[in-house]
């Protein structure tokens, strides 16, 4: 990996197909701006359209031309994520790039239309079913890629994945733990991914994770502001102007991951600083939850029935 990689590594974009998941806002958008200006094509996948337009306006006011395009899309609804695919799929042959960014965390307990804690809706169970349905579009592209923004190795050690109980229905619910089984979760299913791709040689596919470190968004602010919690709030205000890079230095490491030669399928990536929180990108090891095998197997099936959505499985 180059030293101090940054965007002037990147490759050039020019014709590549691109999603990005809550785009409108913080690393999506950042991402969004720097695939654009490498001459890709981004689909800006949002929950708010409003709110994708006005980012999609910020971008182009910065990079004249940006091949942009503004669909809704609400991760927390399966029938929102069914809708967007087949859209995808009616206008586009392939997907050269998908980027799994939308996430929430230090949610109250909330329950989704489909019955889904949101969190794990938002962050694992929705990136889950989109990938599935799109990942014929994935695989028509000569080379292609599924990337997943997680979180930092640091904290792996207190998150508790329990595959019978993904949506807090028997347990007391606890937020944090609830953040950080939602984004193991997701992350292991994507290191399962791109297993099952390499098993069914599926090898014009690649699957990655990045986390960002910390980073300047509204990311971390959205749970108090649901629950109400103003103190916490500005307590986090002024924690995200002191230690945090800024959003555009956070994007780095899923930039890498998505376009880097020296990226691989299975690969971790994050910051090379202290304690993974800031700095260029670089390949880390997962820690060791998110190597259990036998845990992404059961989470994997978990998905396929929760979502409805079955692939890469026996018989799918």
């Amino acid at each position: 990996m180059k030293a101090e990689w940054t965007v002037a590594h990147m490759p050039g974009q020019t014709g590549r197909l691109v999603v990005v998941t809550g785009a409108n806002g913080g690393l999506g958008r950042e991402t969004c701006k720097a695939l654009a200006r490498a001459g890709a094509t981004v689909v800006m996948a949002c929950r708010d359209a409003g709110k994708g337009e006005a980012a999609a306006a910020l971008i182009r006011a910065e990079v004249p031309g940006a091949k942009l395009e503004v669909v809704p899309l609400d991760l927390a609804k399966l029938a929102s994520i069914r809708a967007f695919a087949a859209g995808f799929i009616q206008h586009h042959e392939r997907l050269d790039l998908l980027i799994n960014n939308a996430g929430i965390i230090g949610m109250p307990l909330r329950r989704t239309v489909d019955g889904f804690e949101s969190m794990m809706a938002t962050d694992c169970l929705g990136h889950f079913a989109l990938t599935g349905l799109l990942l014929d579009r994935l695989m028509a592209a000569s080379t292609a890629r599924v990337v997943a923004v997680g979180t930092s190795s640091q904290p792996h050690g207190w998150g508790r994945i329990d595959p019978d109980d993904l949506n807090w229905q028997r347990r007391r619910f606890n937020s944090l733990r609830a953040t950080l089984q939602a984004k193991l979760a997701f992350q292991l299913c994507t290191f399962e991914l791109a297993r099952r791709l390499a098993e069914q040689s599926r090898s014009q596919v690649a699957a990655l994770v990045a986390h960002p470190g910390i980073a300047d968004t509204d990311v971390s602010l959205a749970g108090p502001r649901v629950a109400g919690a103003m103190l916490k709030l500005r307590l986090l205000h002024g924690f995200n102007r002191v230690f945090t890079q800024p959003a555009a230095a956070g994007a780095l490491p899923t930039l890498y991951a998505a376009t880097d030669p020296a990226a691989h399928s299975g690969d971790y990536i994050g910051p090379d600083g202290f304690l993974e929180l800031r700095g260029a990108p670089k390949r880390l090891k997962a820690g060791a939850i998110m190597r259990d095998r036998a845990l992404a197997a059961r989470l994997w099936a978990c998905a396929e029935a929760l979502t409805g959505v079955r692939y890469l499985s026996s018989g799918a």
